[in-house]
């Protein structure tokens, strides 16, 4: 168990390294990482009728979460630059309290489904080490856009729920986040 806990990225003097994978056997690597970005439904509908002054919202952010996936050792001390081979970003508008629990993970502590914007990120390769960091960057930076692009109407979106659902490939196999 000590093993397991070991955090790979320290030396054993405690040092900040970069793990060193080229012994490691190259696999297919696939990582899908989810968040929600909550915001007012009046917000919601001016960016689904395209009325956003900046532009389209779900498709700037969707090559910003491509983009950001493709930088993420550029972000992130010590990722590994990788040589990814698909990213897809799915944005999938929640409406509130009518939504579709099969498409909202997300739900209010009072059981009723927020309004906002969900977003999935998928990232894939062949390669040595695993892509969950560009999974989750590819997320966090599409969130991100949308606050950008829709602050000037409404400051208080909420980006959360940002986390890995699913990992497959390498030694570790597949890993997959447990329903609630």
């Amino acid at each position: 168990m000590a093993d397991k806990m070991k955090l790979t990225h320290l030396t054993e003097q405690g040092h900040a390294h970069m793990v060193d994978v080229s012994e490691k056997a190259e696999t297919k690597r696939t990582a899908i990482a989810e968040g929600f970005i909550h915001m007012q439904t009046a917000t919601l509908a001016t960016i689904m009728s395209q009325r956003v002054k900046k532009g389209d919202v779900l498709a700037t952010a969707r090559v910003a979460g491509i983009m950001a996936a493709k930088k993420t050792s550029e972000l992130i001390p010590l990722c590994h630059p990788l040589m990814l081979t698909n990213v897809t970003i799915d944005l999938v508008p929640i409406w509130g309290t009518n939504a579709d629990p099969t498409q909202a993970r997300a739900i209010h502590s009072n059981g009723q489904h927020p309004c906002g914007i969900h977003v999935v990120a998928q990232a894939s390769l062949v390669g040595k080490t695993g892509v969950e960091m560009e999974a989750l960057t590819a997320v966090s930076v599409a969130c991100l856009t949308i606050y950008d692009m829709c602050k000037a109407i409404d400051r208080g979106m909420e980006i959360n729920e940002v986390r890995l659902l699913r990992k497959e490939g390498g030694k570790s196999g597949v890993w997959e986040r447990p329903e609630r």
